[in-house]
């Protein structure tokens, strides 16, 4: 288990590495994010979820925004169906127009979510609707966000299921008031699963705004304990 840990962190590594890190951080669109998820069951019914995610503009370094994210959840519906209260804090580093300089934001935030999961033959589909109370320094706003999953796992010549699986998603974000629009999302990565407790994914991210778009290369690592 040690070995092959090891090796799927080396090889992530190496891609990350091998990115275009010379390129400063304002010519390139293309970033990196690394994201941690956990789950923690209380019970049969209860979880407490947690969340880091570390963005950068460019492949590595370069600070873009530094998010946490925790919140109490209840799973019903024989674990189809979860509701979760939570709060979320965002530090943002946003460069000031054509220059160098950044300012920093900080943002605290209270969520409700709704999942629902489902599977079709071996495919497995995760829907989630969260609603967002955004406190953004001294504004207030409100975002309502869609997100659709995909994880597909391959097969292997036993025609059982193999520990790799391709997942996908695609999440739009609304806001409340004008303009309508905030983001897309889309990704799509390879993933390989672990053990029943943890996997991890390294995979693409566009990021469609209203009027620009930006690439990230990401690393996300989910644990349930």
């Amino acid at each position: 288990m040690k070995k092959k840990l090891f090796k799927i962190h080396m090889v992530a590594l190496a891609i990350v590495l091998m990115l275009p890190a010379y390129v400063q951080s304002q010519e390139s669109n293309f970033g990196n994010w690394l994201i941690y998820i956990g789950n923690k069951k209380l019970n049969k019914k209860w979880n407490i979820h947690n969340e880091v995610q570390y963005r950068n503009y460019d492949a590595i370094g370069d600070l873009e925004q530094l998010l946490l994210r925790t919140g109490l959840g209840y799973t019903f519906n024989e674990g189809k169906n979860n509701v979760l209260l939570g709060y979320g804090y965002i530090l943002s580093e946003n460069y000031v127009g054509d220059t160098n300089n950044k300012v920093s934001v900080n943002e605290h935030r209270i969520f409700q979510q709704f999942v629902s999961k489902q599977s079709i033959g071996n495919v497995g589909l995760s829907h989630r609707y969260r609603f967002e109370q955004r406190f953004v320094e001294d504004d207030f706003k409100m975002r309502l966000r869609y997100f659709l999953a995909f994880k597909i796992p391959f097969k292997t010549k036993e025609k059982e299921n193999s520990k790799f699986y391709l997942s996908a998603y695609n999440e739009i974000f609304l806001n409340t008031e004008s303009s309508v629009f905030d983001r897309n999302r889309s990704y799509g990565g390879l993933g390989y699963t672990l053990n029943k407790n943890i996997r991890i994914e390294a995979g693409y991210m566009n990021q469609f705004f209203e009027t620009s778009s930006r690439d990230q290369f990401n690393i996300i690592t989910f644990v349930n304990f």
